[in-house]
């Protein structure tokens, strides 16, 4: 799923095409994609285009009369910019939004189908799609610590969770992690004042680094290659590859349609995480730790 890095940089591309833009036309492709009724999405047509938002994952479209375009793109969805003359992708496009200069088109792979529009009117109908997450690159640490230890979770899970931190997802907590030196299952009831002040500026350290990088990789054109899995990424996807800071095989726990990926020597302190399905099945043989399954 793209997350606040992806996201970002899509807001931005999008706003330099569309903002003071007239939306020509809303071409649906797959009727699912649109989940309101009311107002019609024929009302959004013809209206001037007056900002971009990000709000958490999604991305809105602001539009004249209170009337707000929420684009959720889940795990598959992405977005392409289509010049006047392009080629429509026909087989995966689920709706364009078709402006004078080009065509904003939302695009998912796959079968399952869960990117999302709705469209709706006014900003408290706006907010229904806020779930509350804390946007930590304007959060100080006091009240990013109040939110983590708000409710008791595993550092991974109070990462990814909407309601608690705004925009981060399964790619991005793995690397906030590794760069905090702090484990993925650690309960926030328990993490100390200074780790947690090394998760505030890891969090925020990541995400500019990472928003920076995929804006420059971009440039003036349209971010394309929108993925989760990055060479350059230090856990996420790596595993059993080397640890870019001391050289151990990065190890994973693999859970529902998930995995999370960690250096044991960096953020375990070389102890291996239980994995569900493998540690019972191996149950005994299981290996504690790093030099256990490096032995």
């Amino acid at each position: 799923m793209p997350e606040l890095p992806d996201v970002e940089v899509y807001r931005e591309a999008i706003a330099a095409r569309v903002v003071g833009e007239r939306l020509e036309a809303v071409r649906i492709d797959h009727p699912f994609v649109l989940r309101t009724a009311v107002p019609s999405i024929a009302e959004a047509e013809g209206r001037r285009v007056l900002e971009v938002r990000r709000l958490g994952k999604r991305i809105v479209l602001a539009l004249d009369d209170a009337l707000f375009l929420v684009i959720h793109l889940m795990i598959a969805g992405r977005l392409l910019w289509l010049e006047p003359d392009a080629k429509v992708p026909r087989r995966i496009t689920l709706v364009r939004f078709e402006f004078p200069r080009g065509a904003l088109a939302l695009t998912e792979a796959g079968s399952k189908r869960r990117a999302s529009l709705h469209l709706v009117r006014g900003s408290a109908a706006l907010a229904a799609f806020d779930p509350g997450g804390l946007d930590v690159q304007r959060a100080d640490l006091a009240t990013f610590a109040a939110r983590l230890r708000h409710e008791n979770h595993t550092l991974k899970r109070a990462l990814t969770d909407p309601h608690i931190l705004s925009g981060i997802g399964n790619a991005y907590s793995d690397e906030i992690l590794h760069r905090a030196k702090l484990s993925p299952l650690a309960l926030t009831s328990k993490v100390s004042d200074e780790e947690i002040a090394r998760l505030h500026a890891a969090t925020r350290a990541v995400l500019d680094e990472w928003t920076a990088r995929l804006r420059a990789e971009a440039g003036s054109a349209f971010p394309v290659g929108v993925t989760a899995f990055r060479p350059e990424m230090a856990v996420h996807g790596r595993y059993r590859q080397p640890c870019p800071v001391c050289g151990a095989p990065v190890q994973r726990i693999v859970y529902a349609e998930n995995e999370c990926n960690y250096c044991a020597r960096c953020q375990t302190g070389g102890r291996l995480l239980a994995d569900r399905s493998l540690s019972r099945l191996l149950k005994a043989s299981w290996p504690r730790s790093l030099d256990d399954a490096e032995g």
